[in-house]
């Protein structure tokens, strides 16, 4: 007979695969969070000198020196000054000098801004007129020792 309290056969299994993959999930949502970077929030200025070992996410504005492994900048994130990282990927707004390896370009990137890198994805649109971008063999002064 069928008790109608009781779950049908095969119920049990499916329920535990569905508490596995939620605690797979929590697993990994919790090792994303655990993470570390150094985070400058939306709303937050920084000005000095950066340095980290983590990567860098910035939401809110940095004016000066950054260096670390990976810099994103977010659509809110704004950067200005001298930046060494080995990737470089921003939504945002950046400006002055960057030495990095890759470089993931979208937002808007300012006026005489340098960006010294091996690979270079730009997506970028003129808020009005036309952008120009300038290509050659970086200058010696400015290569990482």
């Amino acid at each position: 007979m069928n008790d109608p309290k009781r779950p049908p056969f095969g119920t049990a299994t499916s329920a535990a695969s569905a508490t596995s993959a939620t605690s797979a999930a929590s697993a990994t949502s919790a090792t994303i969070a655990t993470e570390k970077r150094t985070l400058v929030e939306d709303g937050t200025k920084f000005k000095g000198t950066l340095s980290s070992t983590c990567p860098i996410h910035v939401q809110g504005a940095i004016e000066g020196n950054v260096e670390g492994p990976a810099l994103t900048v977010s659509a809110t994130g704004v950067i200005s000054g001298k930046v060494t990282a080995t990737t470089l990927k921003s939504e945002g707004k950046v400006s002055g000098e960057f030495e990095v390896e890759t470089a993931n370009l979208a937002g808007t990137v300012g006026h005489n801004t340098v960006v010294v890198a091996s690979a270079l994805d730009v997506k970028l649109e003129a808020p009005s007129g036309k952008l120009q971008l300038t290509f050659g063999q970086p200058d010696a002064s400015r290569r990482r020792s």
